[in-house]
């Protein structure tokens, strides 16, 4: 039994259920002034592992829920992943292209780079027109914009031009400031340890 326990002569279950019953309080209150029900964009950046595997997340929850879906990679693409091979078996529910043509360090190619996320907006473009589709998520985008293969301020006008209920999901480090202001999401994945400065290569399951 804590002291603060002792001199209020109340047990430590009985501390910890008044604890407990605040923090209820104060989260239902909060649910309860969250009342407007719209798509939001989330952004997930930074450089620690999980940007993508977070979406793909996201993804496959709302495949769950019955939701119409549309998957656009920009850089990914030279080899494949687990993330793709499972999800095309949904193909009455999930759009997906794989649009890129690996990373710039492999293809050493700026014009082809350029012409591979050039293609890939396009088709994510028509993603965000379309109202039939309730999720998109527009993987490594945040790499395209900060390289200056996207035009930053025609993925904006796109985002506010979306159907209302659409969902977005952008993923890539270096999000520009603007994109982050625009989302209602965003989250900094930081890098704490990686198994690839111990020499461990690539993992099916972890990064394929």
């Amino acid at each position: 039994m804590s002291r603060g326990s002792e001199r209020l002569g109340i047990t430590e279950d009985e501390h910890y259920r008044e604890r407990a019953q605040r923090k209820k309080e104060l989260i239902d209150r909060r649910i309860a002034r969250a009342t407007i029900e719209r798509g939001v964009v989330v952004v997930n950046t930074g450089n620690g592992k999980g940007k993508s595997s977070s979406g793909f997340g996201m993804l496959a929850r709302s495949l769950g829920h019955g939701l119409h879906c549309g998957v656009v990679q920009f850089i990914k693409g030279s080899f494949s992943t687990g993330e793709e091979a499972f999800f095309r078996r949904f193909d009455d529910l999930v759009d997906y292209h794989v649009m890129g043509e690996g990373y710039t360090w492999e293809t050493q190619d700026r014009e082809r780079d350029i012409a591979a996320a050039s293609a890939a907006w396009a088709v994510a473009r028509g993603m965000l027109e379309n109202p039939d589709l309730d999720f998109v998520l527009l993987d490594e985008l945040n790499i395209a914009l900060t390289k200056g293969y996207v035009v930053l301020d025609d993925v904006l006008a796109a985002l506010a031009a979306r159907p209302e209920r659409q969902h977005v999901v952008i993923t890539g480090r270096g999000a520009p400031d603007a994109l982050v202001e625009a989302a209602d999401t965003v989250t900094e994945m930081r890098v704490v340890k990686h198994a690839f400065k111990a020499g461990i290569k690539a993992q099916k399951g972890i990064e394929l």
